[in-house]
């Protein structure tokens, strides 16, 4: 069994910390808690408030669990993985004991699974009685049996047996030392909901609302609903929060395989609502299934939008500027040209994306239905895609250079267009524009279909310029008229091409370190043989021994595949000032107190290095992030880290770039636009104030 993984620590090390951490255990504490079950995961007791108890009378007893750094424990709920604890208790004839309270738990990602536990200290309360018939002066004995799991990179069933020794006075007597333990467990259980609750689903979507006085975007600052019934809803789908004055509304997703499973006849859960002040409660709800509620995430017609939007500004990111060489030849190409060969051409180039973005999409769906962590970009994580689209590039910079031609000496045809438009949406796929991760996030949580409509409508809105090229043909007319500038343009634009397989023979190496791209680099020598070979047989009228040795060639890189995806990565230098972003590293600089700012990143997102260089690397910014303390996280995502993808998917979000700032003292994180400039990343971390610097 696998769980959430942390910072992994030697057998010996974590024995001395939780060693260490118990020995910091308040004395006043320990004066009343059981002889410990300690391994080097876990000290489990159980504590009480009582110093005596009376008959008849009643006092709080609890299991404890303190855990070792990086493991972490279980809800009643766990997840999709996991176990809660138990306790079984044996009390003198006609004493009684309630059941374990559970505090709210914490969302526990790992890959594409979330569970729902906790980390650090665990305290579970419950009620005794004791019996009206015990007499002052004798023994109240509890002994009890616990079983609990605790899971890091693995997970460990472990148990342990326990016993206290009351004494019996006339009244009850409580430790005052212990009152501190005893109040924050209880403030750290679900209370009563005073809110008016409604739920609803309509197909695989749903919302939950809460409705009274308090609520509203003043006072609200994030929430989640943790539901009571495993397998009801999928963990780690995104639970959109709208919220207005005296009302929130969470939306909600069936997971993967629920859909098939009836609904519950009462939704029934806590929500978890942090505050403005970052203050964090939970209340208990529990609502039968109707109508879904209104704000419940976004409609269907709202995420298309968001996707067409996004699609549009999508042909403005750096990641499409390499192919923009070949739609500029497309478009040189229909000046002059009939009504009806511009209307193909655009045609073609629209139905090239659309179809690009519905088979990404759909292998999307199909890969989070399968349980993949697969996110937006996900194939750019594959060094041996990588370096096959290197050598696509380079392929058809080579076109446009003349040394070979695909169709005869010209290029273009609606099956060149069709080709243009599938390669310009691989291309862009490492970038997210403004609106686009809104909408992937919510279509990733909807029913296959009215996600690959929002997939098609991102196509459309991409392709959107030559669709208006397709409804009035007559634009074309506007265009220069061809000539022989038109060859030197298409030699010209070959550049960009040869641009776009170097960067991503540099992304390989990132990926794969320096054998990988030996390989890449003998692949791409392969395709240039390819390219000339092809390009010699079309000029001599030869055809047969030049198209096989082109063939051969392509066969034979393409065989170097397995070689750069097997190659181990070089370790990279760290940047000083920088550290690699981890749930562990940020956890530890939150308990500080300290600002931080998280980038998730990868080598193959233009956008970000882009970002990274005149907004993140200047001057200006490592000065404020010096002058107020600010701790700078970095996120890899180049090869698919499940960690960030876990990361990626709790923020709503499906690819890079992400950028979260996390205030000092504590608070929910702020995520700044994908497009930063300085003064945004400046202004976004002003109301930190200025770090207190040593006296001399």
């Amino acid at each position: 069994m696998h769980a959430p993984a942390h910072r992994s620590y030697p057998l010996a090390m974590r024995a001395l910390l939780l060693l260490l951490a118990f020995l910091l255990v308040p004395a006043a504490v320990r004066a009343v808690e059981s002889e410990a079950v300690v391994s080097p995961r876990a000290r489990v007791t159980l504590v009480t408030e009582a110093a005596a108890v009376a008959p008849g009378g009643t006092f709080r007893l609890a299991l404890r669990q303190v855990l070792a750094p990086g493991w972490h424990t279980y809800w009643t709920n766990p997840g999709d993985a996991g176990e809660p604890p138990s306790l079984d208790l044996s009390l003198p004839d006609g004493g009684e004991a309630g059941p374990l309270a559970f505090p709210a738990p914490l969302r526990i990602p790992y890959g594409p699974l979330v569970n729902f536990g906790y980390l650090g200290e665990a305290v579970f309360p419950l009620t005794v009685t004791v019996p009206e018939g015990l007499q002052p002066g004798r023994i109240f004995t509890i002994e009890g049996t616990a079983r609990w799991l605790v899971c890091a990179d693995l997970c460990i069933p472990e148990e342990g047996a326990f016993r206290l020794d009351l004494p019996v006075e006339a009244a009850t007597r409580t430790d005052p030392t212990a009152t501190e333990l005893f109040r924050a467990a209880e403030a750290a259980l679900p209370r009563p909901s005073p809110f008016a609750v409604r739920a609803g689903f309509e197909g695989g979507r749903g919302a939950i609302e809460l409705a009274g006085a308090g609520l509203g975007p003043a006072s609200v600052r994030q929430a989640f609903f943790f539901p009571d019934e495993v397998g009801v809803l999928g963990n780690a789908a995104p639970q959109p929060l709208s919220v207005r004055e005296g009302a929130l509304v969470l939306g909600l997703a069936r997971g993967p395989g629920s859909e098939a499973r009836p609904l519950p006849r009462e939704l029934s859960g806590l929500v978890a609502i942090t505050d403005a002040a970052g203050v964090r409660a939970a209340y208990r709800v529990s609502a039968a299934p109707g109508a879904v509620p209104e704000g419940g995430g976004a409609a269907l017609w709202q995420v298309v939008l968001w996707a067409a939007l996004g699609g549009l500004i999508l042909n403005l990111m750096p990641c499409v500027f390499p192919v923009l060489a070949m739609k500029a030849m497309g478009i040189a190409r229909l000046s002059g040209a009939s009504r009806n060969a511009v209307r193909a051409e655009a045609l073609g180039y629209v139905a090239g994306v659309v179809a690009a973005f519905l088979a990404v999409g759909g292998a999307l769906v199909a890969a989070r239905l399968a349980g993949s962590a697969a996110g937006w970009g996900f194939q750019f994580t594959a060094p041996a895609f990588v370096a096959a689209l290197a050598w696509l590039m380079l392929a058809v910079g080579l076109n446009l250079s003349g040394v070979f031609a695909v169709g005869g000496p010209s290029t273009g045809g609606r099956l060149g267009s069709f080709g243009t438009g599938a390669l310009a949406v691989v291309v862009a796929t490492p970038c997210t524009a403004p609106f686009m991760a809104a909408a992937l996030g919510a279509a990733l949580a909807m029913p296959p279909l009215a996600a690959l409509a929002v997939f098609g409508a991102m196509g459309l809105g991409m392709a959107a310029p030559h669709a208006l090229l397709a409804a009035f043909p007559t634009l074309a007319r506007l265009l220069p008229r061809p000539g022989a500038w038109m060859e030197r343009l298409r030699q010209l634009l070959a550049f960009p091409m040869y641009g776009a397989a170097a960067w991503l023979a540099w992304v390989a190496s990132v990926q794969a370190g320096p054998e990988g791209l030996a390989w890449v680099l003998a692949g791409a020598l392969l395709v240039g043989f390819a390219g000339w070979a092809l390009g010699v047989a079309q000029a001599t009228g030869g055809g047969r021994i030049g198209r096989g040795a082109a063939v051969l060639a392509v066969l034979g890189a393409l065989a170097l595949l397995p070689m750069v995806s097997g190659s181990t990565p070089a370790a990279t230098a760290a940047v000083p000032g920088e550290e690699a972003w981890s749930a562990d590293r940020l956890a530890a600089l939150r308990a500080e107190g300290r600002p931080v700012f998280v980038n998730l990143t990868a080598a193959w997102c233009i956008t970000c290095r882009v970002n990274e260089r005149v907004a993140l690397d200047t001057e200006a910014t490592r000065a404020a992030f010096t002058r107020v303390g600010v701790a700078l996280l970095t996120g890899d995502w180049t090869r698919g880290d499940p960690a960030i993808t876990a990361l990626l998917r709790e923020r709503g979000r499906d690819g890079v770039p992400l950028y979260l700032f996390y205030p000092a003292g504590g608070g929910e994180p702020v995520a700044l636009p994908q497009i930063l400039t300085e003064r945004m990343v400046i202004e976004a971390i002003s109301a930190t104030p200025e770090r207190p610097r040593p006296a001399a």
